[in-house]
């Protein structure tokens, strides 16, 4: 969503009004999903998407209107029946939750979109939280907002300082890999937050068969990219012409060197148990949240054993992905890349790792569809007479 609060930066810079639409929740199967953002300009343009199709139509019509009319932030939900979803060429059957913010002056946003695109681009973490729905709290209004940056500081506010409280510890939970939540309170009050930092880095502890074909994967998700090898002929531009930062020392001595950040993944796959152990206590020692051992079982329990020996806090070992990789049967380099790349973002987007398969409830519909429709198509035809 970086081009939508570059956009935003620019337009508010000129003096011109725009309207933001976020997508703040859903339900069931839906084209977009939370944080989807759409900017229509005042001259009708737009910038981002919420899906397309109706939907979207939809809601732009909608920020028309308040470019033109006026009015405060709307928070709307959009059902996805299946005949609506048809029209669109959609197969999907859901509920989509929107926020429709109108942002007439630079003095509502522009500070919060310099520091959000800032945040994508290297600079500190922030996050942005917006209220849906005040609930049983009164003098609350929808589309009031908090602003938190990594450091605790605020502007702004939801209307109620508990209310605020809530939102600044889930801030700082969501700020590393730069995540969203819809949050419901008890007293009824809803609000989302979107929490913005810097693009992914994926550190590769090792030039090596495996780390060579997880490199391509990586760009191609959008991972600035980092390797360190103290061999030369491992470690450089021709063996890994994705890298962004090539380091030929070994891992103790490179890593320091890198501008590791808690939205850094590390992947210690070196040519031994001497050089892993040493890595991964190098690694354990930063704030990345993603720390992972490419191995065997066994080789993973020795290298445990001496890390706890050493010091190393229990449970900074219990947060260590070792093996790494999901099980998928690999066994070639290109196959254990996708291994490792599954689990990485399984944990950066916050999925389970199950199979998406149709569960059997929903075939069982199926089959009850199609068998009441063959009946129905085998009964007699009443006579005219």
């Amino acid at each position: 969503m970086q081009e939508v609060f570059h956009e935003a930066v620019n337009e508010l810079e000129k003096g011109n009004p725009m309207v933001v639409a976020t997508v703040v929740h859903t339900k069931g199967s839906t084209p977009q999903k939370p944080g989807a953002k759409l900017l229509v300009r005042n001259d009708g343009s737009g910038v981002g998407t919420l899906g397309g199709g109706c939907v979207e139509g939809d809601i732009w019509f909608a920020a028309s209107q308040l470019l033109k009319r006026g009015g405060a932030s709307q928070y709307r939900d959009y059902e996805l029946n299946e005949d609506l979803a048809a029209q669109d060429g959609l197969v999907c059957g859901g509920t989509m939750y929107f926020v429709i913010d109108p942002i007439y002056s630079a003095d509502e946003y522009l500070m919060f979109a310099q520091e959000i695109d800032a945040a994508y681009s290297g600079g500190p973490s922030v996050a942005l939280a917006t209220l849906i729905n005040p609930g049983e709290f009164s003098g609350m209004e929808t589309g009031a907002k908090l602003f938190i940056r990594e450091n605790g500081t605020t502007e702004g506010t939801l209307g109620d300082s508990a209310l605020d409280a809530d939102a600044i510890k889930n801030a700082l939970d969501l700020m590393a890999m730069g995540r969203n939540k819809h949050v419901k309170t008890r007293d009824g009050a809803q609000y989302f937050i979107e929490a913005y930092t810097t693009p992914p880095q994926l550190v590769l502890c090792g030039g090596g068969h495996v780390s060579k074909s997880i490199a391509p994967l990586a760009k191609t998700l959008g991972f600035r990219l980092f390797i360190t090898d103290d061999r030369e002929e491992f470690a450089n531009a021709e063996r890994f012409p994705e890298a962004d930062i090539i380091i030929p020392k070994k891992p103790e001595d490179a890593i320091p060197e890198l501008p590791v950040n808690a939205n850094t993944f590390i992947v210690i796959a070196t040519r031994g148990h001497r050089y892993d152990n040493v890595a991964l206590d190098a690694a354990a020692a930063t704030n990345a949240r993603y720390v992972g051992l490419l191995g065997s079982k066994r080789k993973t329990i020795l290298i445990y054993e001496d890390l706890l020996r050493s010091g190393m806090p229990l449970d900074r070992v219990r947060d260590l992905r070792a093996p790494i990789g999901l099980d998928v049967g690999a066994r070639t380099p290109e196959e254990i890349a996708v291994s490792v790349m599954s689990e990485i973002l399984m944990f950066r987007l916050g999925g389970t790792g199950q199979p998406m398969k149709l569960e059997q409830k929903h075939l069982d519909r199926i089959i009850g569809k199609i068998e009441a429709e063959q009946e129905a198509a085998l009964e007699p035809v009443a006579s005219a007479d």
